[in-house]
């Protein structure tokens, strides 16, 4: 027989056809490594950075710690869109008077307030946008009882910063514990009842809290 194969009028060597088929068969050999669990490496894949941490999700610290260290309360930071409490720690010295130690427990919210977040806080989305220097006082004489004036005006504040103090002082021993707060500025401007309400709470920047003036001492 002869050393050559004929293909369509044309003499073709042997060899010819065999590396042919060779070639024809590489492809088929690559899917059955694939096949066999071999990660091809000619294609390259990116799945991305490494998760960061869940917005709005921060390890709670141990409570026994927390009571040791002083009074335990929360303050409202802003997450993503939405009024999210956390936790804080107070010094308060024993044997305050009641009326004192409210005005001492609210300007140490407000100093908590004003504080910038921790990073773990900050990389969580937490942010604060009551700014540092504001103080508060306790009732004159014709105020309510329960009243808290602060040395900016309710008004001046953003609605942001007003939603955050609202909440935190009607969530704490700052106020009555029935949701509300009575604030006023530095000057005679009338009080005005603010209400932390499930509203203010989940939209804190679209509006004012809700308020209502104050007509009896």
């Amino acid at each position: 027989m002869s050393s050559e194969r004929r293909h369509r009028g044309r003499a073709v060597p042997a060899r010819a056809g065999l590396d042919v088929r060779r070639m024809l068969a590489l492809p088929l050999l690559g899917l059955l490594v694939a096949g066999c669990g071999i990660r091809s490496t000619e294609v390259p894949t990116d799945f991305g950075p490494a998760p960061s941490r869940v917005q709005c999700s921060l390890s709670e610290p141990d409570a026994a710690t927390r009571a040791s260290q002083g009074l335990a309360v929360q303050v409202f930071l802003l997450c993503g869109s939405s009024l999210v409490a956390v936790d804080r720690v107070l010094r308060v010295p024993d044997g305050t008077a009641d009326s004192a130690r409210r005005v001492l427990v609210a300007q140490g919210l407000l100093d908590q307030l004003a504080e910038t977040p921790s990073a773990a806080e900050r990389e969580a989305g937490y942010q604060t946008y009551v700014r540092g220097g504001m103080t508060v006082s306790g009732p004159r004489a014709k105020d309510p009882e329960d009243t808290l004036r602060l040395s900016t005006p309710p008004t001046e504040l953003s609605a942001s910063a007003l939603a955050q103090v609202v909440c935190t002082f009607s969530d704490s021993a700052a106020a009555e514990g029935d949701g509300s707060v009575i604030l006023g500025g530095p000057t005679t401007t009338p009080l005005r009842r603010y209400d932390c309400t499930d509203e203010v709470r989940s939209q804190p920047g679209s509006r004012q809290p809700a308020s209502s003036e104050v007509t009896d001492g």
